[in-house]
Parts: C-alpha cells; sequence; structure tokens
C-alpha cells in the first residue's frame, strides 16, 4: 500500500503524543504512599490468604528490584494521582477485587464483614476516589461511565471489563459515542477502557479484547490503544492519561497471566524515573551499538507474545535476532519505530508476530505502516495463528500447540 494513500488523520495526535506529561515521581514520595495502601486500622483483621501477598508489596520499595507487579503499579499510580488532585473512579465486573485475585482495592474484615479501602484514606489526598463493582451490563455501564467521563473531565474515569471479549456488549456506546464523539460533536473524553487480552488456553470467550477492532475504528486522532508489557509502563500510562493536555479515550489491552509473570515485574526506579514508552528496544542490544550491529533479523510484537518469545529455550540461540515490543499502537508510533530500527544497519529480514489470528490482532493495521520503515528490498514476514472465525481455540492442548508453533516459527524462520 503506498505511503501517501495510508490515513494521515492521527498525525497531529502522533505530534501532541510526543508532548510529554511529568509522569515520574519522587522515590520518597511513592515509598510514603506505598506504605499507606498497606495499612488499615489495628483492631482491622485482614483475609489470612491476603496477608503474604500484602506483606511482599509492602516490602518492595526496600530494595531496588524487579519485584513490583502489574496491580502494584496501578494503585501507586492512582495513589499519587489522588495526592495531586485528580479525581478517580473504577468500575467494571469484579473490579474491586480484580477478576484475577490481584487488585483488592477493598480489604473485608473476615471477623465484622465491614470493608476498608485504604485508597481512601491516603494522606494528603486532594481528591475522591471511587471503586465499584457493575452489573453484567456493558452496554449500560459503560454509557453511564462516557456520561460521567463527559462531564468530568479533570477526572480519570476507568471502566473494566471482566474479560476483554466482553466489551462486545458494549460496542453500541463504543461506536456512537468513543469513536465518532470527537468528529460529530468536537465531544472528547479521559474514558478509559481496561480490557484483559491475551492467549492462555482459556477459549474463544476469554482471550480476545478485539484489538483489530480498536485498530479499525482508529481514525483522525480519535483514541489511544495501547498494549503495555510491563507493570512500569502501564503505571506512567494511566498518569500521563490523566494528565495529558489533549483529552482522548483511551484503549488498555491490559494483561492476565503477565500479572505476576516475575519477568514482566518492574523496578521502583522504573516508577520513580522515566516516561511511558510507545516502543521498546530489545534490552539484549539496547544499550549496545556493537551487539546491534550484528542483528540481521528483527521482530515486531505487542504484548504477551513478546515473554513467549523472550523466555523461549530458542531464543537464546537466536544471537542474531532482536524483538522490539510496539506499546502504543494508535497512533502508530513511526516516528519513534524509526530509530530503533535504524540501530540495525545488517537488518536482512523484518516480521511482525502476533499470537491471534491472521485476520485478527494488530497485523492488518501494522503491516502496511512498518513497510515504509525500512528499505523496500528487505523481506517483510509476519507470523501468527491461521485466519479464524472464532478469536481463540477452545481446547488448551490445541492452544499450546498453536502457541509453540507460533513462537518456534517466529525465533527460527
Amino acid at each position: 500500500e503506498p505511503e501517501d494513500e495510508l490515513d494521515r488523520g492521527d498525525e497531529a495526535l502522533a505530534r501532541e503524543e510526543a508532548a510529554e506529561p511529568v509522569t515520574s515521581v519522587s522515590q520518597d514520595v511513592l515509598a510514603a504512599l506505598n506504605a499507606q495502601l498497606y495499612r488499615w486500622p489495628k483492631s482491622f483483621s485482614v483475609n489470612a490468604k491476603l496477608a503474604k501477598q500484602l506483606d511482599r508489596r509492602r516490602g518492595v520499595f526496600e530494595a531496588d528490584e524487579p519485584h513490583v507487579e502489574w496491580a502494584q503499579a496501578e494503585s501507586l499510580a492512582f495513589a499519587s494521582l489522588l495526592v495531586e488532585g485528580t479525581p478517580i473512579r473504577l468500575t467494571g465486573q469484579d473490579t474491586v477485587r480484580g477478576t484475577f485475585s490481584q487488585r483488592h482495592q477493598a480489604l473485608i474484615d473476615t471477623k465484622t464483614g465491614e470493608a476498608y479501602v485504604p485508597m481512601q484514606h491516603l494522606d494528603g489526598a486532594g481528591a475522591s476516589f471511587e471503586v465499584h463493582n457493575s452489573p453484567l451490563s456493558e452496554y449500560a455501564c459503560l454509557g453511564f461511565e462516557y456520561g460521567y467521563a463527559v462531564t468530568a473531565p479533570e477526572a480519570l474515569v476507568l471502566w473494566e471489563a471482566q474479560y476483554g471479549d466482553f466489551v462486545n456488549g458494549a460496542e453500541i456506546i463504543i461506536d456512537q459515542f468513543l469513536i465518532a464523539g470527537l468528529a460529530k460533536w468536537r465531544q472528547t473524553s479521559r474514558l478509559t477502557l481496561l480490557l484483559p487480552h491475551g492467549y492462555e488456553g482459556s477459549g474463544p470467550e476469554h482471550s480476545s479484547a478485539r484489538l483489530e477492532r480498536f485498530l479499525a475504528l482508529g481514525a483522525e486522532g480519535n483514541i489511544r490503544v495501547v498494549n503495555p508489557t510491563t507493570p512500569a509502563q502501564y503505571f506512567h500510562l494511566l498518569r500521563r492519561q490523566a494528565k495529558h493536555a489533549d483529552l482522548r479515550p483511551l484503549v488498555v489491552m491490559t494483561p492476565k497471566s503477565l500479572l505476576r509473570l516475575p519477568q514482566a515485574a518492574s523496578r521502583p526506579s522504573e516508577l520513580t524515573d522515566g516516561a511511558f514508552a510507545s516502543v521498546l528496544d530489545d534490552p539484549r542490544f539496547a544499550d549496545s551499538d556493537e551487539a546491534a550491529a550484528n542483528v540481521k533479523r528483527v521482530i515486531l510484537c505487542s504484548g504477551k507474545v513478546y515473554y513467549d518469545m523472550a523466555l523461549s529455550p530458542d531464543r537464546e540461540a537466536a544471537a542474531d535476532l532482536a524483538i522490539v515490543r510496539v506499546e502504543r499502537l494508535y497512533p502508530f508510533p513511526t516516528e519513534e519505530l524509526r530509530p530503533v530500527l535504524a540501530r540495525y544497519p545488517a537488518l536482512e529480514k523484518l516480521s511482525w508476530v502476533q499470537e491471534e489470528p491472521r485476520n485478527m490482532g494488530a497485523r492488518k493495521f501494522v503491516l502496511p505502516r512498518i513497510r515504509h520503515l525500512v528499505p523496500y528490498q528487505i523481506p517483510l514476514g509476519d507470523v501468527s495463528r491461521p485466519e479464524r472465525s472464532r478469536p481463540a481455540e477452545g481446547y488448551p492442548a490445541t492452544h499450546h500447540a498453536e502457541q509453540a508453533r507460533i513462537v518456534r516459527e517466529a525465533l527460527t524462520s
């Protein structure tokens, strides 16, 4: 597809994305907030099953090791925004606890049954924090949250699907309001959708947040679509969404298995420094131009499949292969990708790898955009599941076999 025929309506928003708000927070402030998030009245009886998890989170600032998991990074982002004066409203199905028992924004006294929300008891908080479980009516609930976000633009309003697939029930609100509202009425918001997405063998209704739909609907700079792969990235993403002067709805493909994956954890210093990165270079080559000069193959990917490849036994044997993560998919980070790919002057093949079927995921959206980032004599490949009418396999053994094939083909071909 000729480059000048690609949609350029996202260029203005892409330029705005470069004007990053400050999202880092000092370690002293974050450590103090972290301590407050894991305190409660002395008379309060915490569930013994949660004690170990909460104790582990309480001590992450004692050493700068990669122990900050996804839910804790989220809580720290919320807490830091509250003390800075940003109201937060979080709703969804099983959102208070977290579908994967990861969040626990409300603790329940095992003796009295009373609820205690530490986020609502932060020292010096300058704004309100609401967290609610919502009914199984995505259409009605997302419609309400959209209205709330439009009338309270200073607030960070988030709605979470229990599984990303369940956002299907709110498609009318998405199409009519989130996607087209800016063009029809010059109306937009900070409304943020958290959609668990990832292929773990859980079947067609628990795998896909339909990333392809949101990318097909992205045009004229109307939304932001991201697929972050580390807790630190998520931390900075939430803070930038709350602070960015250019309001847009944000669609986040959130993880499931990565919520507690040790290799996906972040260091506290990654929260206190830096900002959200639209592109993450391969850590094996990011700090060495000399090593990068020997790379002949580059894989671009997004989301969980990065860890499937990075942790594969075949990865070590692929010494000439770099795996680059595209964390922001819309607006597509063309200008951020150029310097990353330029670090690999010996490049002989560029590939897009995804775990979704060929007719789903980001493939159809991404391929025309990356074709123009390297010389045309360099082959452009892609690896994915075959085209399917269903988003995922319904049988775990079949899923694991297909996932292994994708990783093997990506790393060895």
